[in-house]
């Protein structure tokens, strides 16, 4: 709870000298668990509203799925007497196929299908796969035999996570939002939904050009660089759905506003794309390395300037400056608001939705899709206005009180966000229900007051501070 001091290593030399070097970065301030300083978005909690849409792609668990497209036609793909083969040998993609060239590999999927159904249609795949995968699986649960790995010998012919969960989102769309899990630059892009992703890419399921252009937004790659994590030698930040997706808090755009991002998310999408169809040595890690340079005002290296140049480096940077302005637009920020005051306002809004979406108040990223699987699990006596994510009346209902500390002080939090004007502390607990609430928030304000997150009027009641 007190402030200390946290130092970051800037440059380091000679450490394998008796005189290693080592250049530190120090700031003060309150440090977060996650050893930040600042907005402490660990206390972000999930929204229901975004529940369903995020995955990560297939695990095959058997490297004998992956074929190539000589390999597909050997196994009757093409052939008329192997009618619908194509639905079960796809494109497949991994992270490297995204930030670097594709490969062009195909897949070989049968979700949904028994081993006899595959073996009386397509006999070819039966043997290839009981050839290629049975065997490496059957090792594996002789190894080790757990309960996964006895599933996995009895699925044989079926990925080892198919992803069950995911299928149903993508089913109807054309296209559907990627990112790669671990990658150097945040880069969301759309792919064909014949595409099959791999493990290592995080899927959002939506071919909204909205969202794509939120998620490429300055906004949402901060807000994912400090709540996901690092791995690697290269200390690449990792794209941790349950931490930068599922908290995250879209905005509450207008239709206009909603239709400038579509427009804008389209355009740098197909930018993109056609800049590396006219450059086939050119890849996305190339493009923004170049684009980093640029924006940081640091020297090009030679191969950096030749791909800035012929790739229109200055055009995809004006298609992100637009991008951000339009972003902070819909959540009402300044275009001179710093990052740390980008932050503190999603982590302010997140807990406002918590808040909302314990009294059943929602805002759907697909309703159409949404509300019929997880809109059952909203809380009783929300209208079914308020699931589609109008604007009509709130529910009146009080939420609960939870037990655990960090869910009050988010839901406190999220009253206070949501509020035209200062609240009492009576007026804060009258909206829960509970034993021991007014008690508990009147601690809880206190402890709000002392860490600067929220002020005390001479009145004696509550505001959260937060970014203009």
């Amino acid at each position: 709870e007190a402030e200390g001091e946290l130092a970051a290593v800037m440059r380091e030399t000679g450490l394998d000298t008796d005189q290693p070097e080592v250049e530190l970065r120090a700031r003060t301030g309150r440090i977060n668990p996650d050893l930040t300083l600042g907005v402490d978005l660990t206390r972000a909690l999930p929204l229901r509203a975004n529940a369903g849409l995020c995955s990560p792609g297939v695990k095959l668990h058997g490297a004998g799925f992956i074929v190539t497209p000589a390999q597909a036609a050997h196994l009757g793909l093409g052939r008329a007497d192997r009618p619908g083969l194509e639905a079960h040998i796809r494109p497949y993609r991994n992270g490297r196929d995204l930030t670097g060239r594709s490969r062009g590999a195909l897949v070989i999927d049968l979700f949904g299908l028994t081993a006899e159904t595959v073996r009386e249609r397509y006999p070819e795949v039966y043997q290839h796969l009981r050839q290629t995968v049975w065997p490496a699986r059957e090792k594996a649960y002789d190894r080790s035999p757990t309960r996964d790995a006895k599933d996995y010998l009895e699925t044989w012919w079926v990925f080892g996570k198919p992803r069950s969960e995911l299928r149903p989102a993508l089913a109807g769309l054309e296209r559907y939002i990627a990112t790669v899990e671990t990658a150097k630059h945040r880069v969301f892009q759309f792919l064909d939904a014949e595409v099959i992703p791999d493990n290592k890419l995080v899927i959002v399921a939506t071919d909204d050009a909205a969202l794509l252009a939120t998620l490429s937004s300055s906004a949402h790659t901060s807000w994912a660089l400090r709540a996901g994590g690092w791995l690697g030698v290269g200390n690449d930040p990792v794209y941790v759905k349950s931490r930068c997706f599922d908290p995250f808090p879209f905005p509450a755009w207008t239709d206009a506003q909603r239709a400038a991002l579509a427009a804008a998310g389209e355009q740098l999408d197909a930018f993109r794309k056609a800049r590396l169809a006219e450059h086939p040595d050119l890849t996305l890690t190339r493009l923004y390395n170049a684009l980093e340079a640029h924006r940081t005002g640091r020297v090009f290296t030679e191969d950096e300037a030749a791909d800035f140049a012929r790739a229109s480096g200055l055009v995809l940077a004006e298609l992100h400056g637009e991008i951000d302005a339009l972003t902070r637009e819909a959540y009402g920020l300044t275009g001179d608001a710093t990052e740390d005051e980008v932050l503190a306002s999603l982590a302010a809004l997140n807990a406002e939705r918590a808040a909302k979406e314990a009294r059943g108040e929602m805002a759907w990223l697909r309703p159409a899709y949404q509300v019929p699987r997880y809109g059952r699990a909203i809380t009783a006596g929300a209208k079914t206005a308020d699931l589609l994510g109008s604007d009509a009346p709130a529910a009146t209902a009080k939420a609960p009180w939870p037990r655990d500390t960090r869910t009050q002080i988010l839901l406190l939090k999220g009253a206070l966000a949501e509020s035209p004007s200062p609240l009492a502390v009576e007026g804060l607990a009258a909206r829960f229900k509970g034993r021991g609430v007014a008690p508990d928030v009147q601690r809880l304000m206190g402890v709000l007051q002392r860490d600067g997150q929220v002020r005390r009027t001479p009145q004696g009641e509550y505001a959260l501070l937060r970014a203009a």
